[in-house]
């Protein structure tokens, strides 16, 4: 039986024999094998998310007059979401479809910036999503696209036990939750920037060329009233003609 005191700074053991003080250096050991524990429990709810969003995301160019498709294998009951995105290029739109194993269209959308659809697999087999750039004839995109399939596994392998998780196990899931969020809040706001950045880039490249324009304009309008100006002034030489008789 242990009773903490001073915020764990100490402990008393509390035997047959009366109670007996523990040492700084047992205390010390127990700290560090206490963080030991609970570094590597937060390394494997990190490796365990990384790995999940690794394997369910794709930032890919799409050229114009072109169609990419990708292919997952999905189990019946399986639930699904799509969510898609155009980064850069045009006006931000591209075309979407997605079939099942049958051919049988499950969604289809034309010129579309951004979507997300949720789905239940009904069959066995591989899907297959496509996104289309056929409607652009110059015009170059960028899309990125998450493509979840099932459920997250649970973080221990018995999480879904019947007795209540230690207070180091629910501080790792709580945690793990968080860092999902946290993971979906920066995807967001980087497409947000990318999409934002590209935007000024263009309005950049308009406004040197209308500035280079403005400015062989005003060279071509000076010119042009310094010579009127000139010929103003000028003498102009007369000629005369003698008429013999």
């Amino acid at each position: 039986m242990y009773v903490f005191r001073h915020r764990c700074t100490s402990f008393i053991r509390v035997g047959e024999f009366g109670p007996v003080r523990s040492s700084p250096v047992a205390l010390r050991l127990s700290v560090m094998l206490a963080r030991r524990r609970a570094v590597r429990l937060l390394a494997q709810v990190l490796c365990v998310h990384l790995l999940r969003v690794c394997g369910s995301e794709l930032t890919f160019e799409l050229p114009d007059n072109a169609k990419q498709c990708f292919y997952e294998d999905i189990t019946t009951g399986t639930k699904c979401t799509l969510e898609f995105q155009v980064v850069t290029g045009g006006h931000y739109d591209v075309d979407c479809r997605l079939e099942d194993p049958d051919g049988a269209v499950l969604y289809k959308e034309m010129k579309k910036q951004y979507d997300s659809f949720t789905f239940t697999a009904a069959k066995n087999g591989t899907f297959k999503f496509c996104f289309s750039n056929e409607f652009s004839t110059f015009t170059h995109k960028t899309v990125y696209f998450d493509f979840q399939v099932g459920e997250d596994p649970p973080l221990f392998p018995n999480e879904n036990r019947v007795t209540a998780l230690t207070q180091m196990e629910s501080a790792c899931v709580s945690i793990h939750e968080a860092l999902k969020s946290v993971i979906d809040y920066q995807t967001h706001f980087r497409l947000r920037e990318a999409q934002g950045r590209s935007r000024a880039e263009d309005l950049n490249t308009r406004v040197a060329f209308w500035s280079i324009g403005e400015a062989f304009i005003l060279l071509v309008v000076s010119i042009s009233q310094v010579v009127l100006l000139r010929s103003f002034f000028s003498d102009k030489k007369t000629t005369t003609t003698r008429v013999g008789s």
